[in-house]
């Protein structure tokens, strides 16, 4: 296949942000190469926040005050449950790069989660966008203990 990847971006172009997949055109060309195909960075963001939430070992994504504004977000009707918190993702013509907050459980090996992250993501946007991801970088903001969760729900049922 010859679908070439191409990054629109300018000024004030609706079509900022967003990967363009060309295809071949003409009579002669296969029909699943005729058109364009895009593909903008926010369902690229979408794809690893997911990839990477299926993880074993991953409690949550995001830093510090974005977990926090996040958390309060998910409690209001509508407010979303934060797919993309924690990632941030660069597109190019053919290429992408990922950068990831992440939060681990307590005890499992950060290294190991770590590379099923990062291979979980690789397969899940090249396998769904055709981009090659060049790299995806992780930091781990923080460890999640299990007393966390008790200390919280102890938090939640006070009334005040």
């Amino acid at each position: 296949m010859t679908d070439n990847i191409t990054s629109v971006s300018g000024g004030s172009r609706p079509d900022t942000g967003v990967s363009a997949l060309k295809g071949r055109t003409g009579a002669g060309a296969p029909a699943e190469t005729r058109g364009k195909t895009t593909i903008a960075d926010g369902v690229v963001a979408k794809i690893a926040g997911m990839a990477t939430r299926e993880v074993p070992g991953i409690h949550s994504m995001g830093a510090g005050m974005a977990r926090a504004f996040g958390a309060m977000r998910e409690r209001v009707p509508g407010g979303g449950g934060g797919v993309t918190r924690g990632v941030k993702v660069e597109v190019g013509e053919r290429q992408a790069a990922v950068d990831l907050d992440v939060v681990v459980e307590y005890g499992v090996s950060i290294v190991d989660v770590a590379g099923a992250v990062r291979t979980n993501v690789i397969s899940a946007l090249e396998r769904m966008t055709g981009l090659e991801v060049v790299e995806v970088n992780i930091a781990v903001d923080d460890v999640h203990l299990p007393d966390e969760e008790e200390e919280a729900e102890r938090d939640e049922g006070r009334v005040r």
